[in-house]
């Protein structure tokens, strides 16, 4: 299991440091990015775990969102950027893409089904995966956002 924690916590980081080079933030901003992506995706990973809590997607990649908006506007006055520089593309890493393609390959299968059973089957794959990754990114959201407006002192430090 540390390997695969070990594993998940790089390639968040090798994503976020992708992430962020496509913003052009500044270079002593990639270490911090990369770093925050990782503590964050490895928490939502551990939490996940089955063997330690099995919690749902949703809920893991909530805490897991406020991690790195805690991180992100802590490590802010250290990076000398707003909180936002390090929060975006340390979160990316953490978009439900899966579930976003699979509500969609829902939808075009509903439209192809001649019969109610098959219709049936394919919107309820359309609905499950759709509310899942709604409500995944509305807890990214609400996770990243909250730090930002409860630290205020620390995350517009930069932007002063």
């Amino acid at each position: 299991m540390l390997i695969e924690f070990l594993q998940d916590a790089f390639f968040a980081a090798i994503a976020a440091i992708g992430f962020a080079a496509i913003s052009n933030p500044p270079r002593r901003a990639y270490l911090y990015c990369a770093l925050i992506a990782a503590a964050g995706h490895s928490t939502r990973f551990l939490l996940m775990n089955e063997s330690l809590t099995g919690m749902h997607i949703v809920p893991a990649t909530s805490i897991a969102a406020l991690i790195v908006g805690v991180l992100a506007v802590l490590f802010s006055p250290l990076v000398r950027t707003p909180a936002e520089t390090c929060l975006f593309p340390s979160l990316l890493p953490m978009i439900p893409g899966i579930y976003a393609y699979r509500t969609f390959g829902g939808l075009v299968m509903c439209l192809y089904q001649g019969h109610e059973l098959g219709f049936n089957h394919y919107f309820y794959l359309f609905a499950s995966n759709g509310l899942t990754c709604l409500f995944i990114l509305l807890g990214m959201v609400i996770g990243a956002t909250i730090p930002i407006f409860l630290l205020k002192n620390i995350s517009f430090q930069a932007t002063r």
